[in-house]
């Protein structure tokens, strides 16, 4: 028996990367998943989405693991997409009881930027990880309370949503600045929920080894801005971390033995956090 049996999560970037990790750990663990992707490219982001092809890999993974996924292309973006994918899976599986808002971007760019471009890469980001955070919260709240039986959401932040760095670029700012904006989500919808026995906590990766931190623009731009890279650069010997290793963290956030965990900011960053 796993720890989630009989369980419905839904996760947000599905289709590859840690969104993927998480979906076969709690599938693992016995949970159905519902999960979206946008399976398009951004322009102002500068590498490859998720595309629809991954997608249904990450279905066929979850399937190989013992679970069931209704996976469905929807842009986090769209309130309105968001929340007709998430109705669907809650009326194929009949319930909702763990939400991972996973859903990001990291626009860089390797030279100095323009004012316009700046602009494109700022709204981009926010839009992606703090109003997609916030549109797949409010979609899911409902099914959680309607449920009666608690539940857990968990925002997937960033050493950067706790700490200062990111460099000058739109790209940069806008990411901290989402990040940081996510904890402040949480810990009010943490307050707001608690009465319904739905918890509510963020993860805070350090840099993990997926196409976010080692797609070329991004190389590129470490190589050419040292200095806001400080987030690959953790105390304990490992360079990047793995998706599993933030889906570890995720199963315990969701399961019963954190029942009593809410309103946490729960590092999962070889020291990163605590050596700045």
């Amino acid at each position: 028996m796993g720890s989630l049996d009989g369980r419905t999560a839904f996760i947000t970037g599905v289709a590859r990367g840690q969104g993927r990790s998480h979906a076969v750990r709690l599938a693992a663990e016995g949970a159905n998943i519902i999960g979206i992707d946008i399976c398009a490219d951004i322009d102002a982001n500068g590498y490859p989405m998720g595309s629809r092809a991954e997608l249904d890999e990450t279905v066929a993974l979850v399937e190989a693991a013992g679970g069931k996924m209704l996976g469905s292309v929807a842009d986090v973006r769209d309130f309105y997409a968001v929340k007709s994918a998430l109705d669907a899976g809650v009326e194929q599986f009949g319930r909702l009881d763990i939400v991972c808002a996973n859903a990001g971007i990291a626009p860089t760019a390797f030279r100095e930027t323009s004012i316009e471009e700046d602009l494109e890469m700022w709204t981009a980001v926010i839009d992606v990880n703090l109003v997609g955070s916030f549109h797949t919260a409010k979609a899911a709240i409902p099914h959680l309370i309607a449920g009666e039986r608690g539940g857990a959401i968990v925002f997937t932040s960033s050493t950067a949503g706790l700490k200062g760095f990111g460099g000058m670029q739109g790209g940069g700012l806008g990411y901290a600045a989402s990040k940081h904006g996510i904890v402040g989500l949480m810990r009010t919808l943490a307050n707001a929920l608690a009465p319904y026995s739905i918890r509510v906590n963020t993860v805070h990766p350090t840099a993990v080894n997926t196409m976010m931190a080692t797609n070329p623009q991004m190389t590129a731009f470490l190589e050419a801005y040292p200095d806001g890279g400080l987030h690959l650069q953790n105390p304990m010997p490992v360079g990047m971390l793995e998706p599993d290793d933030i889906s570890a963290a995720i199963a315990y956030l969701v399961s019963d033995a954190a029942q009593y965990v809410t309103g946490v900011t729960f590092p999962v960053d070889a020291g990163f956090c605590n050596k700045l």
